[in-house]
């Protein structure tokens, strides 16, 4: 408004001044005009020439007043643009100033930040050093527990041999008493003695064995948390054992459903189970790449099995004798091993990885199932493979042998469970059900003690019982609420066990 003020003033003086300069210049000539009013003709032509000359001077201040005036407005119209882009600046430079006070408080925050990060990264380094120096002490306790642990293995295989000697002297004072005993006369009765005691055993033999088919679930127990993939029972026993993706092997009475001891040590998912037949040993195969063997009286691990390079996931005991064990893992290979010395005496290496494996009933062949879906037989000394079948489209699950190892049992993921005859190699039947879904890789079935049934279980949580003779169905039993993954039936013909993906173990009567 100020700038407009002074512009109107400006005309207004300008104005004013024009009109005093044309009075000044009326008056200046008044003197001529009346010298014009005499009769002066001579002098009549030059006065007008000047009234003429100085009325185009008056023209010409009105176009300089126009000019002027004109020129007042253009400057006028600029002053108050420039006065709106000076306003626009303003606002832009206090929304500067306010975003700068922002940007300074958050500069500030951040600052405060850093410190406090700096502050935490000083501590986590302290921590780090204290942990590395915790690690240096646990590392040299570690070398020397591994130096006493070397110790203590060479005391005990010392102790080992101590006994092995023993146990020969006896053996020949043995033979010695029985050289005595023919010298005697006394070899028949003896022999009557001991063919006696043996006919008395088997006979007890005969009704121990009597397997039924189950229909009731005893007992539902949460045995693991996450699935369990491996149980057995002990030879002759109503204890079973179970494994689980836990790291950890039970032992349970199956009578009253308790629990009577849980085996640590094992650093990975037990993915199968294997005892030996006096009950002093359990192997588990781990994920962890290793084998462990627990003494079951004393409940610790005494001898950890290593040498495969991947998950270890099938084992099994020779049925002869409790020193060799078969094991096999998705490193190609399938290692046998010395549990007494506790290491590897022969290897075995095939382009298909072995799922299942078993003993034969004379400890000198191994059974081995792939993933090719076939069924392999290798002599345990040479290593040689002695014979092969396709036993089933897609890849093998589950082995178990006969009490009488004349026939061996097959599962594999085309849903199919083949008996085969172990002397011909030929299916002596085929067993499958509709609804039969065989779950995983590893999903077990078992053959009962007296050789009659035979139960797998499948991915709708049932377990299916077939007559091994007939190849029909007799018994399906429900109580598992997701896929089952093992079954095994008790030596003594009594109960059937279960295991599936929750850990839940169900025995049945």
């Amino acid at each position: 408004m100020a700038k407009e003020e002074i512009a109107n003033q400006a005309i207004k003086h300008a104005f004013r001044a024009l009109r005093k300069r044309h009075l000044n210049e009326e008056g200046a000539h008044a003197a001529a005009f009346a010298a014009l009013s005499r009769p002066i003709v001579s002098q009549a032509s030059e006065w007008k020439e000047k009234a003429e000359s100085l009325e185009m001077e008056l023209q010409q201040c009105y176009k300089a007043q126009s000019r002027v005036s004109e020129q007042l407005v253009v400057e006028i119209a600029e002053s108050r643009t420039l006065k709106s882009v000076i306003q626009e600046k303003e606002t832009a430079v206090d929304d500067l100033q306010k975003e700068l006070t922002s940007m300074r408080d958050e500069c500030k925050q951040m600052k405060k930040d850093l410190e406090d990060k700096i502050n935490a990264h000083e501590i986590i380094l302290s921590e780090n050093t204290e942990l590395k120096t915790q690690l240096e002490e646990m590392t040299i306790r570690a070398k020397s527990a591994e130096i006493e642990h070397k110790t203590l293995v060479d005391r005990m295989m010392l102790e080992k041999m101590k006994n092995a000697e023993q146990l020969n002297e006896a053996n020949q004072l043995y033979d010695d008493m029985i050289k005595q005993l023919k010298a005697s006369g006394l070899e028949k009765l003896a022999r009557q003695q001991i063919d006696g005691i043996v006919r008395q055993g088997e006979e007890y033999a005969d009704v121990i064995l009597q397997s039924i088919v189950p229909s009731t679930c005893k007992h539902r127990l949460q045995a693991h948390e996450g699935g369990c993939a491996a149980i057995l029972f002990e030879c002759n026993s109503n204890k079973l054992i179970t494994g689980g993706q836990d790291r950890a092997v039970k032992v349970w009475d199956t009578d009253s459903g308790s629990l009577i001891s849980n085996l640590h040590g094992c650093l990975g998912s037990v993915l199968d189970l294997a005892i030996t037949n006096d009950n002093r040993s359990v192997i588990a195969a781990s994920s962890s790449n290793n084998l462990y063997a627990w003494d079951l009286n004393l409940g610790r691990v005494h001898h950890t099995l290593t040498g495969h390079t991947d998950k270890v996931c099938a084992v099994d005991v020779s049925k002869v004798s409790s020193r060799h064990v078969v094991s096999s893992a998705y490193d190609g290979t399938i290692k046998v091993w010395d549990l007494l010395k506790g290491y590897c005496i022969n290897t075995i290496i095939f382009h298909s990885n072995c799922n299942a494996l078993s003993f034969s009933t004379d400890g000198q062949t191994i059974l081995s199932g792939h993933v090719d879906g076939n069924l392999r037989l290798w002599d345990i000394k040479s290593g040689k493979l002695l014979s092969e079948v396709a036993a089933h489209s897609l890849a093998v699950t589950s082995i178990s042998l006969s009490r009488n190892g004349n026939v061996v049992l097959t599962s594999g993921r085309d849903n199919l469970h083949n008996l085969f005859d172990m002397r011909s190699l030929e299916v002596s039947g085929t067993l499958k059900a509709a609804g039969n879904r065989v779950a995983s890789n590893w999903s077990r079935s078992c053959i009962s003690p007296d050789d009659k049934n035979v139960a797998a279980g499948s991915s709708d949580g049932s377990v299916y019982v077939w007559s091994a003779s007939k190849a029909d169905i007799v018994g399906t039993l429900k109580e598992h609420t997701s896929s089952i993954l093992c079954c095994t039936w008790s030596g003594l013909g009594r109960p059937l066990a279960s295991a599936d993906k929750n850990g839940v173990v169900c025995i049945w009567t």
